[in-house]
């Protein structure tokens, strides 16, 4: 089985390509360096809609993980535009060449997020729920409609909304670990907020179910059975990290660091259950969080 992953030197890219590379399968990576290319890398670049067709006969499934990072700085217009273009573009070149392919993949996998929901506070969402309000959850909107050419040719898509990505190695839990660690940690803005949180492992065994269960499509929350409220989340993580949580930040000061950024990705509240996966069988490996954050930090210490 040969598979395409653009994101490849991603987080979730980068475990999910050694899984799939331990699994016997092709991983296929795009790139746009071509100091990169050769058999298992193919060039690309969204910005100018660069994609070569034939270069992707014979795969069998696309994974599309690449775009900006929203949580990378302070959101000026520009940065905006950048984050929203990135994955319009990107998630279309990718969905409109799969739909030119003969024979066509049989699965396109493009990630989302649970940002989709937007801040919900103790609502349930599942993914039924409507879209919520702001930037994030219009990037996601955007982000999944740009699927539709690839489900218009009548691959199968299957759209992840992932919730937090948990990894000493990267991701939110990465800068976390490290005032933590020096006992400078404790809940934001009272801690109220739910955050959907999933582990590494659990996050890359999901993906690669995506692939593989031919009834899984559309939306798909890729998140814990058991989201946490901040409070209780940077509590776990202190008891882990055997420290105290006595420095709450107040979501003021967060917002004067951070601007609107900080307020919708540290502030927003989402609630999200993972129905559909688990009810295609999914099974959890880490579904607890003091128990995840307890592995997690073990293989980084």
């Amino acid at each position: 089985m040969r598979i395409l992953i653009s994101g490849a030197s991603g987080l979730i890219g980068e475990a999910l390509s050694d899984r799939l590379n331990g699994d016997g399968r092709q991983v296929v990576r795009l790139v746009r360096d071509r100091c990169q290319l050769g058999e298992t890398a193919i060039l690309w670049d969204p910005d100018s809609g660069i994609l070569e067709s034939r270069d992707l006969q014979g795969i069998d499934a696309v994974i599309h993980l690449a775009g900006e990072n929203i949580a990378a700085g302070r959101w000026t217009p520009a940065r905006k535009a950048r984050i929203m273009e990135s994955r319009e573009r990107g998630t279309r070149l990718l969905a409109e060449t799969a739909a030119q392919l003969d024979p066509k993949p049989r699965v396109f996998v493009s990630a989302s997020a649970v940002g989709f929901y937007g801040d919900r506070g103790d609502e349930i969402l599942t993914e039924e729920s409507a879209p919520g309000q702001g930037f994030v959850a219009e990037v996601c909107r955007n982000w999944e409609r740009s699927t539709q050419p690839a489900s218009a040719a009548g691959i199968r898509v299957v759209r992840l909304r992932f919730g937090i990505v948990l990894s000493p190695n990267g991701g939110a839990l990465k800068k976390m670990i490290p005032p933590f660690r020096w006992g400078l940690g404790g809940p934001i803005a009272g801690g109220r907020q739910w955050m959907s949180w999933i582990s590494l492992d659990d996050a890359v065994s999901a993906v690669v179910h995506a692939i593989d269960c031919p009834d899984l499509i559309g939306a798909v929350n890729v998140v814990s059975p058991e989201p946490a409220r901040n409070a209780r989340f940077t509590k776990a993580l202190a008891q882990a990290l055997r420290r105290p949580a006595f420095f709450p930040i107040p979501g003021i000061a967060l917002k004067a660091l951070f601007g609107e950024m900080g307020e919708a990705t540290a502030l927003a509240s989402a609630r999200a259950l993972p129905v559909r996966l688990e009810a295609s069988g999914f099974t959890f490996q880490q579904p607890n969080l003091q128990k995840a954050l307890l592995t997690l930090l073990s293989r980084s210490s």
